[in-house]
């Protein structure tokens, strides 16, 4: 569940969350992926920007996908490589009411998976973990069911 904070950095600041946002390089395959695979609503038609609904209750954009190329002229590194060969830096989770049944719908949409939905006993949780076409590590979880949490 995605939850609207507001943060006070210094006394009158206040910022309100509002999306994390994936730098692509293939935008194309990346909206199809998020879009076509994991059924997620857009919510703008701008090329090379999209953002998802990911809530209902959500005010924010939640998860958006953005050109990698576009952004790099505002921060002034197109120059730069992007990473590749890396181990993750982030990881989006989604909580889903059974992964398992959410694993297998999603396989059969071609979805590939980095290993099948096992039990996290210390969260509390049953996981599963795929990666989007540009390797952003993605979780699915779901609460388990008479478990205790011990984190």
């Amino acid at each position: 569940m995605l939850y609207l904070c507001t943060v006070l950095i210094k006394k009158n600041i206040v910022m309100k969350f509002c999306n994390v946002r994936l730098l692509v390089k293939d935008y194309k395959k990346c909206f199809e992926f998020y879009t076509e695979k994991l059924g997620f609503e857009p919510r703008w038609n701008i090329e090379g920007y999209d953002s998802f609904k990911v809530a209902e209750d959500f005010k924010g954009e939640g998860l958006a996908i953005c050109s990698s190329d576009f952004v790099a002229q505002f921060i002034g590194n197109a120059d730069k490589d992007l990473p590749t060969g890396c181990r993750e830096k982030l990881m989006i989770s989604f909580e889903t009411e059974d992964v398992d049944a959410t694993y297998e719908a999603l396989l059969k949409k071609g979805v590939k998976f980095i290993n099948q939905p096992t039990d996290w006993i210390g969260a509390g949780m049953r996981v599963a973990h795929l990666h989007d076409p540009e390797e952003n590590l993605i979780e699915l979880y779901s609460e388990l069911k008479d478990a205790s949490c011990s984190a």
